[in-house]
């Protein structure tokens, strides 16, 4: 089976590891820091496909989805997207309608999407970490009013004791390999659980 993770650095695996677009054929650095790695540990008989580019906004992700998604026809499509937007300072609205346009796009070409919420970071304002919050709320509804599958991956890597902040990190903006695989292993379940639902009905 074969999953497609596209998104920007939180998929990529910054900092420790360079997807393979980013670092052609196959990418560079320590395999370990990205979930894809975690989620075929996990399940070695599934392909996925780390299709991450640091420091891309949802708009840019969402121009890249028909080469990197539709034409390689997974059977799931992560997406994970908006952190780089709210960065710079663009309100959650920017980054909703990027979503939810790659979402339907998913839907329509018979591929499973996984909406992924955005990770938090340690960096940012009030306000950032307050859109994000915003922004990953709307997911979840979206989500159920789709009828797609939702992981949140925001949960699996948050400091529990301030969910602002990354558990662990290396520089502050992304998750440290503890946190990669947590994200892996929380996306595992989701899959897991849909593959099990599609199967007894």
């Amino acid at each position: 089976m074969t999953i497609v993770g596209l998104g920007d650095s939180t998929t990529a695996g910054t900092p420790g590891f360079r997807s393979p677009l980013e670092a052609p054929p196959r990418g560079d650095g320590n395999p370990e820091s990205q979930y894809a790695h975690w989620m075929m540990q996990s399940h070695p008989e599934w392909t996925v496909l780390n299709r991450g580019i640091n420091g891309e906004t949802s708009e840019e992700i969402r121009a890249r989805l028909p080469r990197d998604v539709l034409r390689v026809h997974p059977a799931y499509a992560i997406v994970l997207a908006g952190v780089n937007d709210i960065f710079r300072g663009d309100r959650p609205e920017t980054v909703e309608r990027h979503l939810a346009a790659m979402y339907a796009d998913i839907l329509d070409a018979g591929i499973v999407p996984v909406a992924a919420t955005v990770l938090p970071y340690n960096m940012a304002t009030a306000r950032s970490s307050g859109d994000i919050l915003t922004l990953n709320a709307w997911i979840e509804n979206l989500t159920k009013v789709l009828g797609i599958l939702f992981c949140d991956t925001h949960a699996a890597v948050a400091d529990p004791g301030d969910t602002n902040r990354l558990r662990g990190t290396p520089d502050g903006l992304h998750p440290d390999v503890a946190g990669y695989r947590a994200m892996g292993e929380a996306l595992v379940r989701t899959i897991e659980d849909h593959l099990r639902r599609a199967g007894s009905r």
